[in-house]
């Protein structure tokens, strides 16, 4: 197994990377053209994106310059809050697909949930399916409330559900319901924004493996079963973030990991979105 190799398969029949590329903060059309270069020259093969990152363009157009069949990439982006709404996310997606240059996308996403627009976004995704604009649809930053919500008047569920999830927020109780429902849990700052790789129970597992503290996070992801998205815009750890399928942790090593959950966040909901949600 590789990171070309390793799909997990989504509810709807779509399989989908287990690790990806995340576009989070990377801007300019230079940056971002090296940093997918080099992403696909690893073997990754899902690029993520959203309205918020205002990037969208000039990822469609490194995506655009690697010039592969269109199969062979996972492309996702995720609906702005202040794009939510039925008519609005319908029009911002056709944007974004403009932006990306693309057809349709692999995933696409509500970024935030809101409550001014909760079952009206959600209804525009299943419509945008429908009309072949993107494979599969899910959520971001859905926490188990809002997916009970959710399911009270969706026609189908999320495929997906992006969370932050790094070993100081590992989201036990939230990635066993996703589970249960089939849903996928996928991993936003799977490294903790940096915050624990000098860790020492993680520094320890990786002497023993030969590897970094980094890399052991990252094979704690994939054993638990959760998909992620790594970022980087330097060509040697985008391949170090990749070198994660020749070890294992054992039963042991992962329970260690599991135990340096402290609840930490390395992010906060945008302030639009507590403004929207402060009344739930």
């Amino acid at each position: 197994m590789d990171i070309k190799t390793n799909l997990l398969t989504l509810a709807d029949g779509q399989k989908m990377p287990q690790e990806g590329f995340g576009l989070y903060k990377v801007s300019g059309q230079s940056t971002i053209s090296s940093a997918i270069h080099s992403a696909y020259d690893a073997g990754y093969r899902l690029f993520d994106t959203a309205q918020l990152y205002k990037n969208e363009a000039e990822v469609g157009q490194a995506l655009t310059d690697l010039n592969v069949p269109r199969e062979e990439l996972f492309v996702t982006t995720k609906v702005a809050e202040e794009n939510q709404g039925y008519q609005k996310t319908i029009a911002a997606v056709k944007d974004s697909l403009h932006k990306l240059q693309l057809d349709y996308v692999n995933l696409l996403m509500i970024h935030w949930p809101i409550e001014r627009a909760f079952f009206d976004s959600w209804a525009a995704l299943e419509e945008l399916k429908k009309a072949g604009l993107t494979k599969s649809i899910g959520v971001s930053n859905y926490q188990v409330i809002h997916l009970q919500y959710l399911a009270t008047q969706a026609h189908e569920m999320p495929v997906v559900n992006q969370v932050e999830r790094h070993p100081r927020l590992n989201q036990a109780p939230l990635v066993r319901f996703d589970a249960d429902h089939q849903i996928i849990t996928q991993a936003w700052s799977p490294l903790g924004r940096g915050t624990i790789l000098n860790d020492p129970v993680l520094m320890a597992i990786g002497t023993q493996h030969h590897k970094s503290a980094a890399q052991v996070i990252l094979r704690w992801q994939l054993q638990s079963g959760v998909a992620f998205i790594p970022k980087s815009v330097h060509e040697a750890r985008i391949r170090q973030n990749t070198d994660i399928y020749d070890f294992s942790l054992s039963d042991h090593e992962m329970a260690q990991i599991d135990q340096l959950n402290d609840f930490h966040r390395t992010g906060k909901e945008p302030t639009l979105v507590y403004e929207y949600n402060k009344k739930w």
